[in-house]
C-alpha cells in the first residue's frame, strides 16, 4: 500500500511539473507584446488579430486542462480498480485459510468407533497429502450432479490451486538374477495408475546380463540401478553356504540408500522380483500412508498375510485389515525415518529375522491384510524353496479389488484398536480345537477362541490347524498381543494366549 501511495504522488508530481513546462515553453516562444512577429501579429492598435491569437490562446490552455483533468480521472479509475482487486484477492485467501482450517477442524473431531475390522465408508471426498492430512481432491465435496449445477467460486478456484500434492511413493524392485522379474513388472505396470506418482526403481544385484536386458527393455517406464559391489562378502567358514544371504543384506542397504539418500524419497514400498501383485496394490498403500505416517506405533505397511491361503482367509471381505508384532515384508513401506534409525546398525545377513527382534522392533506393529496382495512365484531362491511348497504357493492374491481410500481406516491406529481388539479376542468363547474340528456343538461363524498358554500347545494347535507354527523372537506369525486371527471350516477364530498377556517370550523361537 505504501507502493501504490508512492507512485500515486509521482504520478501528480510528474503532471504538475510536464503541465507548468507546456506552459513555459509556450510563453516563452509567444512574440513580445506591441511587435508585429514574423508570422503575423499587430503592434498595439491591431486589437483583432490579437484577439484571435488571444482567443486560441486561452483555447488551448482550456484544451490541455481539459486533457489533464481526463488523464488524472483515467488514474484514478485505475487505482480505485487496483484496490477492488486487492480487496477480492484478500477476501479470497482469507477464504482459503477458514477452509484449511475448518478442515483441519473436521479431521481433529473425534469420529464413531467402528467395529473391529469393519471399515466404514469415508463421504467427505478427501484424500490424503504426503503429511497425512486430508484435503479436497477437487474444488468442492458435492456430487458431480451439484457440481454440474453449482459455478464454482473464486474461493473454491483458489483452495483448490493452493491444494497439497499428494506424496509420491516409489516401488523398489529387488532384482538379481531371475529373468521372470517380466512377471512382475508387467503387473506392476498394468495396475500403476500413475506412473509420476508411483515411479518404478528397479535394482539389480549380481550382475546377470539376461536379466539387465529384460529390465532395459522396459525403457522410461523403470529406473534400472545396478549395485556395483558384486564382490564375495568374507564370512566366518560355519556361514559359506549362507553367502547368499550377505548379498542379499548388502543389496538392500545400498538400493534403500539409493532411494531415500540419493533420490530423496520420504517413503517406497519394497517388493522382490518374484512377487506378483493385485489390482488394488497401489490404492492399499496409497490409502494407509497416512495411518503409517501419523502412528508413531507402527513402522511398516505389509501387503502380505503369512496365514493367507485359502481356507484361512475370509474372501467375501477382501477390506479386512489388522495390526500384527510379526514383520511380514514381501511387499512393504517404510518411511525415511525409519531407514534413517535402521540404516546405521543395518546387520551383514538374514536382514529380515533382525527385523523382527525386540532391538528394531521396539514394540511396534506393521499393518496386514486379511487377504494378500502379493503372491509370490519364486519357489527357486537362496532358501532353497523353504515353506514354499508348504505354504507360500498357497497364498490367495485378492481378486476383488477394494476402493480403500474411500473407506475410514482411522481404527488402525493403536489406541482406538486395542480397545477394540482386547474386547472382540476375548469376550469370543472359548471353545477346544477338537470342537472346532468336528463341528461339534457350534453354531455360526464365531469368532470362537482357542487358549494356548505354552510354546508347545501354540505349536499343537498351529499345526492342526493349518496354521504357521513358527515363531520368531516369540512372536506367531501374523500375530498381535500373542493372538493370530484365521478361518477355520467358515468359522473366524482366534488362536490366543490367556487374557492380561503383557510380552512376548522371546525364548519362544
Amino acid at each position: 500500500m505504501v507502493r501504490k501511495k508512492g507512485s500515486l504522488i509521482l504520478c501528480g508530481a510528474f503532471l504538475f511539473v510536464a503541465w507548468n513546462a507546456l506552459l513555459l515553453l509556450f510563453l516563452w516562444g509567444r512574440p513580445p507584446i506591441g511587435r508585429l512577429g514574423e508570422g503575423g501579429g499587430a503592434e498595439p492598435g491591431g486589437r483583432e488579430e490579437w484577439g484571435v491569437r488571444g482567443a486560441d490562446l486561452a483555447g488551448e490552455v482550456i484544451r490541455l486542462a481539459e486533457e489533464v483533468e481526463s488523464e488524472l480521472e483515467i488514474q484514478k479509475q485505475l487505482l480505485k480498480e487496483i484496490q477492488s482487486h486487492r480487496s477480492l484477492w484478500e477476501r479470497h485467501r482469507e477464504a482459503g485459510k477458514t477452509g484449511m482450517a475448518g478442515q483441519k477442524d473436521k479431521n481433529s473431531m473425534p469420529k464413531e468407533t467402528p467395529r473391529l475390522l469393519q471399515p466404514h465408508l469415508k463421504n467427505d471426498g478427501l484424500d490424503t497429502d504426503h503429511n497425512g492430512e486430508k484435503h479436497s481432491e477437487g474444488v468442492s465435496a458435492l456430487p458431480s450432479s451439484e457440481l454440474n449445477k453449482k459455478e464454482p467460486t473464486n474461493a473454491m478456484k483458489l483452495a483448490a490451486t493452493v491444494a497439497p500434492s499428494p506424496v509420491i511413493i516409489p516401488i523398489l524392485v529387488i532384482a538379481c538374477n531371475r529373468v521372470t522379474v517380466k512377471r512382475s513388472l508387467d503387473k506392476l505396470i498394468e495396475y500403476r495408475p500413475s506412473p509420476e506418482l508411483y515411479p518404478i526403481i528397479v535394482s539389480q544385484d549380481c550382475g546377470h546380463a539376461e536379466t539387465a536386458a529384460m529390465i532395459s527393455s522396459y525403457g522410461s517406464q523403470v529406473t534400472h540401478l545396478s549395485q556395483p559391489d558384486l564382490s564375495d562378502i568374507p564370512v566366518r567358514p560355519e556361514h559359506r553356504k549362507f553367502q547368499g544371504y550377505y548379498k542379499i543384506s548388502r543389496h538392500y542397504r545400498w538400493a534403500l540408500n539409493q532411494v531415500f539418500r540419493t533420490l530423496g524419497y520420504s517413503t517406497v514400498v519394497v517388493v522382490e522380483d518374484d512377487l506378483e501383485v493385485a489390482s488394488d496394490f497401489y490404492e492399499y498403500f496409497r490409502a494407509l500412508y497416512p495411518i503409517l505416517h501419523s502412528d508413531p506405533t507402527l513402522w511398516c505397511v505389509s501387503a502380505w498375510n503369512d496365514n493367507g491361503r485359502d481356507g484361512l482367509v475370509d474372501l467375501g471381505k477382501p477390506q479386512l485389515l489388522y495390526r500384527t508384532d510379526f514383520f511380514p515384508g514381501l511387499g512393504w513401506m517404510l518411511l525415511k525415518e525409519l531407514w534413517e534409525e535402521l540404516e546405521p546398525k543395518w546387520p551383514a545377513s538374514f536382514w529380515d529375522d533382525w527385523m523382527r527382534q525386540p532391538d528394531q522392533r521396539k514394540d511396534r506393529s506393521c499393518i496386514r491384510p486379511e487377504i494378500s496382495r502379493t503372491m509370490t512365484f519364486g519357489r527357486k531362491g537362496v532358501s532353497q524353496g523353504q515353506f514354499f511348497d508348504q505354504y507360500l504357493r498357497y497364498i490367495k492374491l485378492n481378486t476383488d479389488p477394494v476402493r480403500f481410500t474411500e473407506l475410514d481406516l482411522t481404527y488402525l491406529i493403536h489406541e482406538k484398536y486395542d480397545e477394540m481388539f482386547e474386547k472382540e479376542v476375548y469376550s469370543a468363547p472359548l471353545v477346544k480345537i477338537e470342537d472346532l474340528q468336528q463341528g461339534g456343538s457350534l453354531k455360526g461363524r464365531g469368532p470362537f477362541r482357542v487358549q494356548y498358554s505354552s510354546r508347545d500347545s501354540f505349536k499343537v494347535f498351529a499345526r492342526n490347524l493349518l496354521v504357521m507354527e513358527d515363531l520368531k523372537s516369540g512372536v506367531p506369525r501374523a500375530g498381535y498381543r500373542g493372538v493370530v486371527s484365521f478361518l477355520s471350516k467358515g468359522r473366524r477364530v482366534y488362536l490366543a494366549p490367556p487374557p492380561g498377556w503383557t510380552r512376548y517370550d522371546t525364548s519362544w523361537s
